[in-house]
C-alpha cells in the first residue's frame, strides 16, 4: 500500500448526477443523456487506477479512508461500473428523475462500500445503498411497492443496526475501526454482529425473505440495479473480512439448494429471478466459507459472471413487464413471434447462468464447485451441483417456456413497444456474457488471489460433465412439465415466520396495552369524570358568589358614588362655598384629632 493523491473516486459523478437532476425542468430528452457520464468516468477511473491507498480523511482524530484500492476491490468496481453503463441505459427511455436520482445514490452507495478502508466510512455508503434502493421499490408507486418497501427498509436497518453495534463495540475495545481480515479462530462477539450485518445484504437463509418480497414490486429499471449491487457488494466484504468462516461455506450450500427448490414453486417471474440471486449468491458466500485462493477467486469470478447475466435476466422479464403489464407466467405465452430479440437475449443470460459452455456462468460457477471437491468438502460440491440442475429447469427452460410459448402458437395481447435502449442495454450484457464465456481470461485475468495453477474451464471433463447434468435436469424437465406448471398462489417461505412473530409481539403488546385501557376507562367513568363534574360544579359556584360579587359590588359602588357626585353638582355657587367649607372643617377637625 502507498499513499497517493491523484484518485477519482467513481462514486463522485453518481452523487453529483444525483444532487443536479432535480434543478432540470421538463421531460426533454437532452438531460436523460447525461445519464451515462457518471457511468463512463466510473469505468475510466476504475481501468486507470492503481493499487493504493487513496483518499485518507482526518474526521474528529479518526483516519478514514475513502480508496482502499486493491485487485479485490477492483474487480468489484469494474462490474459495477459496467452494470452501471448498462443499467442507465436501459432506462434511458425513463422520464421519472426521482429514479434516476435514485438509481444514482444506490451505485454510489455500492462503489462506495468497495473502496473504504475502514468500517465507519463503509457504514456511511451502506447506509446510502439501503436509502437508494428503498425509493427504487417505493417508486412503482401502487400499494404492493410501498408495503414491500417498507419491509424491505426495515429489513435493512436492523442489518444496518447490527453493523454499527459491531463496528462500535469494536472501536470500545480496540480503538480502531479498521476494516481488515478477521481470523475465526480470533474473532470476538462484535464481529459475530458485523458478520450478521453481512448476511442480512448477502440474504444468508433465514435471512433473505426480504429480496423475494421487495424485487419484484420495484421499477422496471430499478430492479435491473438492485439484482447487481444489494447482495455483491455484501459478497465483497464476506470476502474481504470473513475468509474461510466455515458457517459461511455451510451456510452458502442451503442458500444454493434451498432458493433454487422455491424458484421452481413460482409462478412471478421475477420473484423467480429474485430466489435465484439467493441461490447464485450461495455460491459465492460458500466459496468465501471455504476459504481456499480457488474457491475465493470462483466467488469473485462468479459474482463478476453472475451481475452481468443475472442483469440481462431481469431486464428481459422487464421488457416482458413493460410490453404486457404482467410479469405472471399463468397469464403470458405465446410471445415468441411478438418479441423474438428478447426471447434471444433472455435466453444468453438463462445459458449462463446454468452454466451451459461458452457463456460466463460456466467458467465462474464450475470454478467454486471443483475448488470445493479440491478442498475436499465432497457434501458442499454436490450441494452446489444439485442447485446447478434447479437453475437449469427454473430459469433455462419453465420461465422462458410459460413466457414465450407455454401450449400457444401466438399471443392475443396487445403489446406496448419496446424503446430501443432497452434492447440496446440487453445486447451490452448478453456481448459481455458470451464474450466471458469464449474468453475466460478477459475474466481471470483480475482475479484478486495468487493460486500455484491457474483454473482451466475448458476441459473434457468439465465440458461433459456439464452437458451431462444440464441435458438431465432438461429431461427432468420434459418428464414434469405438467407438475411445475405456474399456478397463481403465493408461496410463503421464512415470511410465515416473521409474520407469526409479528403476530405474537403483537399480541404481546397489544393484550396488555389493551386490558390497561379497558381499565383506565372504567375508572375515568366512575372516578375521573365524577369528579370533573364535581370540579365544574365548584368553579361555577365560586364564579357566581365569588367573582361575580366582587365585580358586581364594585359595579354598584362606582355607580351610586356616581349618583351622588351627580346631586352634588347643583350649578349654584353658594352650594359649592358651603361644601367647600364644610370639607375645610372636616380636615381641620381631622389633623386637630391626629394631632
Amino acid at each position: 500500500m502507498i499513499q497517493a493523491t491523484s484518485f477519482i473516486h467513481p462514486s463522485l459523478g453518481f452523487l453529483a448526477l444525483a444532487l443536479a437532476l432535480p434543478f432540470f425542468k421538463g421531460d426533454s430528452k437532452y438531460w436523460r443523456w447525461l445519464l451515462l457520464l457518471p457511468p463512463l468516468i466510473a469505468v475510466y477511473s476504475v481501468f486507470a487506477m492503481q493499487p493504493g491507498v487513496y483518499g485518507t480523511l482526518n474526521w474528529m482524530g479518526e483516519t478514514l479512508v475513502l480508496g482502499r484500492v486493491d485487485k479485490l476491490s477492483i474487480i468489484f468496481a469494474q462490474v459495477f461500473s459496467i452494470v452501471s453503463l448498462i443499467g442507465f441505459t436501459y432506462a434511458l427511455h425513463v422520464k421519472d428523475k426521482m429514479q434516476h436520482a435514485c438509481a444514482a445514490l444506490y451505485v454510489a452507495g455500492g462503489l462506495g462500500c468497495v473502496f473504504s478502508g475502514d468500517y465507519l466510512t463503509l457504514f456511511v455508503f451502506w447506509e446510502l445503498m439501503s436509502i437508494g434502493s428503498t425509493f427504487l421499490i417505493w417508486l412503482a408507486r401502487n400499494e404492493a411497492s410501498t408495503r414491500a418497501g417498507f419491509r424491505y427498509f426495515l429489513y435493512h436497518t436492523v442489518g444496518g443496526l447490527f453493523l454499527l453495534a459491531g463496528l462500535l463495540f469494536q472501536y470500545q475495545a480496540t480503538g480502531s475501526f479498521a476494516f481488515e481480515y478477521i481470523n475465526p479462530a480470533n474473532a470476538h462477539f462484535y464481529h459475530w454482529l458485523i458478520l450478521a450485518g453481512f448476511c442480512v445484504n448477502s440474504a444468508v437463509v433465514p435471512l433473505h425473505a426480504w429480496l423475494p418480497d421487495a424485487y419484484p414490486r420495484g421499477t422496471v429499471t430499478g430492479s435491473v440495479f438492485m439484482s447487481a449491487f444489494t447482495t455483491k457488494t455484501a459478497v465483497y466484504v464476506l470476502c474481504r473480512g470473513f475468509a474461510g468462516w466455515e458457517i459461511l461455506a455451510v451456510a452458502g450450500t442451503c442458500m444454493a439448494v434451498y432458493g433454487v427448490l422455491y424458484a421452481c414453486m413460482e409462478n412471478n417471474a421475477r420473484r423467480i429471478l429474485s430466489y435465484h440471486i439467493v441461490s447464485q449468491v450461495g455460491y459465492m458466500v460458500a466459496g468465501i466459507g471455504i476459504g481456499t485462493a480457488m474457491t475465493l477467486n470462483g466467488a469473485c469470478a462468479h459474482a463478476y459472471a453472475h451481475i452481468l447475466y443475472k442483469g440481462l435476466l431481469f431486464m428481459g422479464v422487464g421488457c416482458l413487464l413493460y410490453a404486457t403489464g404482467t410479469q405472471k407466467l399463468d397469464e403470458l405465452g405465446g410471445l415468441v413471434g411478438k418479441l423474438p430479440w428478447v426471447m434471444l437475449l433472455y435466453m444468453i443470460a438463462a445459458l449462463s447462468i446454468s452454466g451451459w459452455p461458452l457463456f460466463n456462468g460456466f467458467i465462474s460457477k464450475t470454478m467454486t464447485i471443483t475448488g470445493a471437491a479440491e478442498a475436499h468438502r465432497p457434501w458442499l460440491a454436490a450441494g452446489m451441483e444439485i442447485a446447478a440442475v434447479g437453475t437449469f429447469i427454473s430459469v433455462g427452460i419453465k420461465l422462458p417456456y410459460f413466457a414465450f410459448w407455454g401450449g400457444k402458437k401466438l399471443s392475443d395481447r396487445t403489446l406496448k413497444p419496446i424503446p430501443w435502449n432497452m434492447y440496446l442495454a440487453m445486447s451490452m450484457g448478453g456481448a459481455l456474457c458470451i464474450a466471458q464465456g469464449v474468453y475466460p481470461q478477459m475474466l481471470y485475468a483480475y482475479l484478486p488471489f495468487a493460486v500455484e495453477e491457474m483454473y482451466v474451464p475448458w476441459t473434457t471433463w468439465h465440458v461433459l460433465q456439464s452437458l451431462l447434468i444440464l441435458g438431465f435436469s432438461g429431461l427432468a424437465f420434459y418428464f414434469c412439465r405438467k407438475i411445475i406448471t405456474p399456478h397463481k398462489q403465493l408461496n410463503l417461505d421464512f415470511d410465515y415466520f416473521y409474520r407469526l412473530i409479528g403476530k405474537l409481539v403483537l399480541w404481546l403488546v397489544c393484550r396488555p396495552l389493551a386490558w390497561i385501557d379497558d381499565r383506565w376507562t372504567e375508572v375515568y367513568r366512575v372516578g375521573g369524570l365524577a369528579g370533573l363534574l364535581g370540579l365544574a360544579s365548584g368553579s361555577a359556584w365560586f364564579d357566581r358568589k365569588g367573582i361575580d360579587t366582587v365585580v358586581d359590588g364594585s359595579a354598584y359602588s362606582v355607580m351610586n358614588v356616581g349618583k351622588l357626585g351627580a346631586r352634588v353638582q347643583t350649578g349654584r355657587l353658594q352650594d359649592y362655598l358651603g361644601l367647600a367649607a364644610i370639607l375645610a372643617l372636616c380636615v381641620f377637625a381631622l389633623v386637630w384629632y391626629l394631632a
